[in-house]
Parts: structure tokens; C-alpha cells; sequence
């Protein structure tokens, strides 16, 4: 299917999904309110207004609030200005005021951009799986690692309370041959992929392999081969408190698809794949980074890894993780509030950007999301949600509804880590 097939093709399964999003795929939910912590690292640094910065503005956001309510005039020289002016004010109101779509689209700046994010390379079955790591439950990993690759991994306390039907497992070495790994030796070891399509996760559990002393150390690049050294006495296998989002970008049987069409706008569209670039010499993969919301209005960014079910997942066009529908009831998972009518944007059903329950710094941080869908009663009076104040505002104002998200009649996670594409 040539390219232009394809992008037909996407458009015509969106509204369809979008069809089923508002229909039988819904049903009313409380939403859970969580509210997020401040942090330097987001939107409080960014303050955006409008298509501005609010220290672009004079007077700040105040200024420019009510910059938006009148034009502003120079005071007219002679009588003929002003009546000039006049008539341009005049002019310009009527405007505002019969124009079709006045509000109805959002351009939001900077909606899509092009994130870098280091590749580690480890062990599948003797195979190469080269992979990418996002978030710690444990503050000295997350340090060590963040160290270790150049680029932050954020802590996410949360995931420890993932259930073990959501994990899977990953041996890290902390001694022996020298290497890429994350502690300075050889490569970590898998235990699935998404081949796997019943067993793999991106949430890893933690075991350290220690060789013993007196042992010979070498490659172990196996399951088979690390449980056989450890009934050998060679190594001592340690499972650690700790998981980890280590999501695999490539395996021995495949690889996260890569977007054909690798021109990025505000306009991109949010299907097709979320790759942009998998370079293996250099050791990077590029994703885009999607705009947001957090729970206090501070700008986010974030990547898509995988989801469930596995429609929305091959929509999106990432992994598609079975075992991520355990976190439904789960507090390792967090909610995620997405729009499915209302002001045109860069969401991912093509409306607003959507606002989340936590962001990067705060105590109930995830990058595991429980999607909820907010609907317009009246989407021609849809107004810019930003906080999850707006939103619980509106909602108890009776001009919106919000129902737990379930696609395919599946329980719906998403794997989405919030990271700054800038660093």
C-alpha cells in the first residue's frame, strides 16, 4: 500500500475508533482526582500564553488575559485616525464575530517534536534486543542510570506496586566482562520480548548476577544459560526491590515500526507510528515527543512505547502488551484524561492535547496510564481544559462527562512516558 493509501487509510479508521470511543466503548467512571507536586523541571518554567511566552509579555499572564479582550489602540493623532481607526476596530470585531470556526481549532505550539533517547544493547535467547530505559521505582537507580546513559530517567515510586502478572524479568550483572551494561558489565539479559506476546513487558523486575569468586566469568546471553551457571555455582542471582520501564525498540524476531513519513509538524498525524529514527551505531532512537498537559498546567512531553489492547496499539502503531491490563485496578498505574469531541487539536483522537493526574517529580509520578475519555455535552461551547481543576470545574458545572476509556470492551493502559525532549 503506497503512502497516500495509507494516510487514507488512517484517516478513515480514526473517526471509526473515535465512533466507537463515544459509544459502547464507555462507560461513566468517577474519575480519580489526583493532584500533581511543582516542579522547575516543567510547565511552571515554561508559562505558556497563548502562542507566547508569558515573559515575552509585559505584565505577564494578567497582561495578556486582558490584552485578549479589546484591541489595543495607539491614541490617534487628528480627527481622521481616529475615525480610521474606528472603523478597523469595527471592522475587526465583525469579524471575530461571524467567523465560522472562531475557537474550534487549538494550534498549540511545538506540539510534536523529535526526542533522542539513548539505546542500550542486551540478550534475548542469544539474540542482540536493544532497548531503551525511561523510569526507576528506586531513586539510586535512577540516579546511576541517568549517569551511566547521559539522559534523565525519571523516578517513578509508583511502579513498585506493580502486580507480577505486569512484570517481566531482566538480569543485570555486576561483575565480570567489562561492558555496556548498566552497572559496567556485559549486556542485560531478557527474558521475553513482544514476540512473547503473552509474557513481555516493559516493566522489568530487577535480579543482580554476581559471578562467585574462584569462577571464570564470560557472556552469558541467555535465560537457559544464567539459571544453568547459577546450579553450577558460578553465579549468585539477587532479586532487588526495583522495576524498571525498559522498553525494547528492537528483537531478535522484529522492531517498533518506523513512521514513513518522517516530516514532523504541530499537524503530524498521531497514528502510523511513533519512531521516527533507530539508529544501532550510534546507539539512539528517536520518538516523538507529544504536548500536554500536566495536573497543574505546566507543559509535558511524551513518548508512546506500547499499549492495551490491540487496537488502539496498532493504531498508534507501537507494541501491543496483554499483560499491561492487569494495572487497571492498579495504583502503579495513573489517569490520563483525553478528549473525544471539543476544540479541533493534536490529541490523539484530533482534539485537545489531553491533561494528566501526575507529571515528572511528583510522588505519583507513573509513566503507566488509565485512560479516561472527557466529552463536550455541547462541543461547539468547548472551551481550553489546562488543569485538572478546569476539568473537575466543568464537570460538576454538568458541561462535560468523563468515562473510563475501554476500546475493543478491553481494559485500556498505556505505556507513555513523560520526558523532556529538550535535554
Amino acid at each position: 500500500m503506497n503512502k497516500s493509501l495509507r494516510y487514507i487509510a488512517l484517516l478513515a479508521i480514526i473517526p471509526l475508533f473515535t465512533t466507537g470511543l463515544t459509544t459502547d466503548y464507555f462507560t461513566d467512571a468517577d474519575a480519580i482526582k489526583g493532584k500533581g507536586v511543582g516542579t522547575s523541571k516543567y510547565g511552571s518554567s515554561t508559562n505558556i500564553c497563548g502562542l507566547q511566552l508569558c515573559s515575552e509579555i509585559p505584565g505577564g499572564k494578567a497582561a495578556w488575559m486582558e490584552q485578549q479582550k479589546m484591541p489595543t489602540l495607539v491614541a490617534p493623532v487628528t480627527e481622521e485616525e481616529t475615525m480610521m481607526e474606528e472603523t478597523m476596530m469595527e471592522e475587526t470585531m465583525m469579524e471575530k464575530v461571524t467567523e465560522a470556526d472562531l475557537g474550534s481549532v487549538l494550534r498549540l505550539s511545538r506540539a510534536n517534536v523529535p526526542a533522542v533517547i539513548p539505546l542500550h544493547q542486551g540478550y534475548y535467547d542469544g539474540g542482540d534486543v536493544y532497548f531503551i530505559i525511561t523510569d526507576s521505582s528506586d531513586p539510586k537507580h535512577a540516579e546511576i542510570i541517568t549517569e551511566n546513559q547521559g539522559w534523565q530517567v525519571e523516578l517513578a515510586p509508583l511502579l513498585i506496586n506493580a502486580p507480577d502478572a505486569a512484570l517481566s524479568k531482566t538480569y543485570m550483572f555486576t561483575n565480570g566482562i567489562e561492558g555496556a551494561g548498566v552497572h559496567g558489565f556485559q549486556g542485560e539479559v531478557f527474558t521475553s520480548t513482544p514476540t512473547q506476546v503473552d509474557m513481555y513487558s516493559a516493566l522489568a523486575s530487577h535480579v543482580h548476577v554476581t559471578w562467585n569468586e574462584s569462577t571464570t566469568s564470560r557472556i552469558l546471553n541467555s535465560d537457559s544459560m544464567i539459571l544453568q551457571a547459577a546450579d553450577n555455582g558460578e553465579i549468585t542471582l539477587t532479586e532487588l526491590d526495583v522495576v524498571l520501564n525498559m522498553p525494547q525498540i528492537i528483537w531478535p524476531d522484529g522492531q517498533m515500526i518506523v513512521k514513513e513519513d518522517k516530516t514532523l509538524t504541530d499537524d503530524t498525524p498521531y497514528g502510523g507510528g511513533q519512531v521516527l529514527d533507530i539508529d544501532t551505531e550510534e546507539m539512539t532512537v528517536t520518538f516523538i515527543a507529544h504536548r500536554g498537559w500536566g495536573p497543574d498546567g505546566r507543559t509535558i512531553y511524551y513518548i508512546v512505547t506500547d499499549a492495551t489492547p490491540s487496537g488502539p496499539a496498532g493504531m498508534m502503531g507501537v507494541v501491543s502488551v496483554t499483560s499491561s491490563a492487569s494495572l487497571i485496578a492498579n495504583s502503579a498505574a495513573v489517569d490520563l484524561f483525553q478528549f473525544k469531541n471539543g476544540l479541533k487539536g493534536t490529541g490523539p483522537l484530533g482534539f485537545q492535547p489531553g491533561i494528566a493526574a501526575s507529571a515528572p517529580g511528583d510522588a505519583n509520578y507513573s509513566p503507566m496510564w488509565r485512560i479516561f475519555m472527557i466529552g463536550w455535552d455541547n462541543p461547539d461551547e468547548a472551551q481550553l481544559l489546562e488543569t485538572l481543576d478546569d476539568m473537575n470545574a466543568y464537570r460538576e458545572a454538568g458541561l462535560i462527562n468523563i468515562g473510563i476509556a475501554r476500546p475493543m470492551d478491553s481494559d485500556h493502559i498505556v505505556n507513555c512516558p513523560f520526558i523532556d525532549p529538550f535535554q
